[in-house]
């Protein structure tokens, strides 16, 4: 069923879905159109450049939310492992345990990526730049921290689509357990002069 739709910030939540599931090309009109309750001259009227600038407005939005409960309490937290741990567990939620597509993750494997490249950059730099400020903060040393930050966003990002793939929702969720004990600050370096294997 359609949300009410009296104003452009109105129609951002419906816009994300059709392109979540449609993409970027497939996501018409009509299926805009029928998500959001608007004609196509309302459409027009919230967004004169068309697609292009409803992807934009939703990426937007995305962002604010990934900057409010994510990026900053990371960067900016007194307490990292506090920071971490509520990463995780809004993540968990924003994604709905793997069923929700991520929208930037698409858009950067998609035709038009381009097109997007520096909203869709910027998505992921922020996200490994701000959990780095984190681990950092931990403990860890910087080049510690950053190739543990991109592993555990690459890991989110890759349990999103094997989630997807399998359609279980498990496949997420023990992502993001194994992710609570992999960024959970033990004292110990990347690399384990004991083992000599790779603690991520």
């Amino acid at each position: 069923m359609a949300r009410m739709v009296a104003e452009r910030s109105d129609a951002i939540a419906s816009l994300a879905d059709v392109f979540r599931e449609h993409g970027y090309e497939g996501a018409s009109l009509a299926l805009i159109g029928k998500a959001t309750g608007l004609g196509k001259g309302s459409l027009y009227h919230f967004f004169p450049n068309g697609k292009e600038e409803m992807v934009r407005a939703v990426l937007a939005e995305i962002e604010q939310w990934f900057e409010d409960s994510v990026y900053a309490p990371l960067r900016d937290g007194d307490d990292a492992d506090a920071a971490i741990a509520a990463m995780l567990e809004e993540t968990a939620k924003y994604f709905r345990s793997g069923r929700r597509v991520c929208v930037v993750g698409a858009l950067a494997v998609a035709n038009t990526r381009d097109l997007f490249a520096q909203a869709i950059r910027g998505y992921f730099v922020a996200w490994v730049d701000a959990l780095q400020a984190a681990l950092v903060r931990q403990g860890r040393d910087a080049e510690q921290a950053r190739l543990l930050s991109e592993d555990a966003v690459l890991a989110i990002q890759g349990a999103i689509v094997l989630s997807r793939a399998f359609d279980d929702p498990a496949v997420f969720e023990r992502a993001i357990d194994q992710l609570h004990a992999r960024l959970a600050f033990n004292g110990k370096s990347l690399d384990d002069s004991a083992s000599g294997n790779r603690l991520l």
